[in-house]
């Protein structure tokens, strides 16, 4: 069958930021969400939820986000308490989760930790002094390595030095598999409150050139 040719295009140089935000977050979908752990200078967890954000290849691993401003522009607690070279977790979401996620993004005042207020469970961190949120199914554990600011947009990198994964959801730790559905994360959709969950997966076989030919009837 073939493709609509009929398309809208948008110049996204000639739209506000609201327009652009609209546009992208309802077409790149499904998006992961990063629930980000820092530690304030006064020891004070904090803990917010992030869906610009994604893996960067795994030589070295390298997670990047976009944590924004607050209305009056100052950086967001977690710019803040990262900074150079600076620990966090970056615990994902799974569908259990969904709700004190969600409510983990009010924005509390500067230094009032969102995880007291929300009774969120934290434990220790393995390789980092952050802590991890106890009940995500996977957490992340992240170096930063550089932060990029392209005008109003900063974008942490962080080299991703350990993975803590949910016992019931390693198939074989020898092998390294995951039993990805067994997580049951959810991704970020469009709108202000749309969300997916990842357990409706299906699998497409990688198919070499030889394989190729004979599906399109192009043997010698």
């Amino acid at each position: 069958m073939a493709p609509p040719t009929d398309f809208k295009h948008f110049d996204l140089t000639a739209l506000p930021n609201s327009a652009r935000y609209k546009l992208l977050t309802a077409t790149v979908v499904p998006r992961p969400i990063a629930w980000v752990c820092t530690l304030g200078a006064d020891g004070v967890p904090n803990l917010a939820p992030y869906s610009f954000f994604g893996l960067m290849g795994s030589d070295p691993p390298i997670v990047t986000f976009a944590p924004g401003d607050r209305a009056d522009g100052t950086p967001k607690d977690t710019a803040l308490n990262i900074g150079p070279g600076g620990g966090f977790s970056v615990n994902l979401v799974s569908a259990a989760l969904a709700q004190v996620m969600s409510d983990s993004a009010t924005d509390f005042p500067h230094g009032m930790a969102e995880v007291t207020q929300l009774g969120i469970e934290l434990e220790p961190g393995v390789r980092i002094t952050v802590p991890r949120v106890r009940a995500s199914p996977a957490t992340l554990e992240c170096v930063e390595v550089q932060t990029v600011q392209i005008g109003n947009t900063r974008i942490i990198l962080g080299k991703v030095i350990g993975l803590s994964l949910r016992a019931d959801a390693v198939l074989n730790e020898e092998k390294h598999y995951v039993d990805t559905a067994a997580l049951d994360l959810i991704g970020r959709m469009g709108g202000r409150g749309g969300y997916t969950r990842t357990r409706d997966g299906f699998e497409i076989a990688r198919t070499t050139y030889a394989e190729w030919q004979a599906r399109e009837g192009l043997e010698d």
